[in-house]
């Protein structure tokens, strides 16, 4: 099983979003099927300045402290504790940069844009632990694979024009946030977009055939996983077919594609199968 696993119960009780897809119940299954877990720091705001405007930063600071809930953007809500929750899901990210293992967070990260919410994501978890991992870690190159049912698009547009960080997504195309369509990318942005209905069998010749091959070519040393379990058949979110045995044998393979690999939760909006499936994952890293 894969370690540390790193989470908070403040993740199952603050930023409560009512009846949102993305609630606190998300990783409250988690920590109850999973509870050896250990506690992150929050991370510092200049460490979630390594990829977002200060400017920004503040706004979320200044909403959620307002004492009011609101939404900053159509999707995304703003509580007196998203701010205070935010933080603490960049740190767990921030904890499997330095030390591998699974990160259990929320809210999610892979759609925020460095001035701006997006798509239930406030700061961009992986994102901020890539570059810090740069900065603090004395790693020079870090990659990043994305198998949400979405395009992380605030990553890829963190990241677009960086050739030390290297960049792979296998989404669902056509769908939202409509980008990482066919073409799309450059010599460290690589996305594989995969119809509807997709399951372990494409995601997992995807998986060989195209992606591992580019990143063993960029040479990680660290590779980040934004592990999003929304592409899973039966999720509410998204059209796809991957089952507890395509994200156990993905995670075998993504294991042995650096000296370091960290998981850090996203996507995955069935709350009753998604202990099964992260389960799947730490049983084969």
């Amino acid at each position: 099983m894969v370690a540390p696993l790193i989470s908070h119960s403040d993740f199952g009780r603050l930023h409560p979003t009512g009846d949102h897809v993305e609630r606190p119940e998300r990783v409250g299954v988690l920590l109850d099927a999973f509870p050896g877990f250990e506690e992150p720091s929050r991370a510092q705001p200049e460490e979630i300045a390594l990829c977002h405007d200060r400017g920004y930063i503040d706004h979320v600071r200044t909403l959620s402290e307002s004492g009011r809930t609101t939404m900053l953007d159509a999707d995304t809500v703003c509580t007196p504790s998203t701010y205070e929750t935010a933080r603490l899901a960049a740190g767990g990210a921030l904890a499997v940069a330095e030390r591998g293992g699974f990160a259990f967070v929320r809210p999610p990260g892979h759609h925020a844009l460095p001035g701006s919410a997006m798509g239930f994501c406030i700061f961009n978890n992986v994102a901020i632990a890539a570059r810090f991992a740069q900065v603090n870690l004395g790693i020079d190159r870090v990659a990043i694979l994305d198998w949400d049912v979405h395009h992380g698009n605030g990553t890829q547009d963190i990241f677009w024009s960086d050739p030390s960080v290297f960049f792979a997504s296998i989404q669902q195309w056509p769908f939202w946030p409509g980008s990482g369509g066919p073409g799309e990318g450059n010599e460290t942005t690589l996305n594989v977009p995969l119809q509807a209905g997709s399951g372990d069998e494409a995601y997992l010749e995807t998986l060989e055939r195209i992606v591992a091959p580019a990143i063993a070519a960029f040479e990680p040393e660290l590779l980040l996983v934004s592990a999003g379990f929304d592409a899973a058949a039966g999720d509410l979110l998204g059209g796809m077919r991957v089952t507890e045995r395509g994200f156990a044998e993905m995670t075998r393979r993504v294991s042995a594609m650096a000296p370091r690999v960290g998981f850090v939760l996203e996507g995955g909006y069935t709350i009753e199968n998604l202990p099964s499936l992260v389960g799947a994952v730490l049983e084969a890293a």
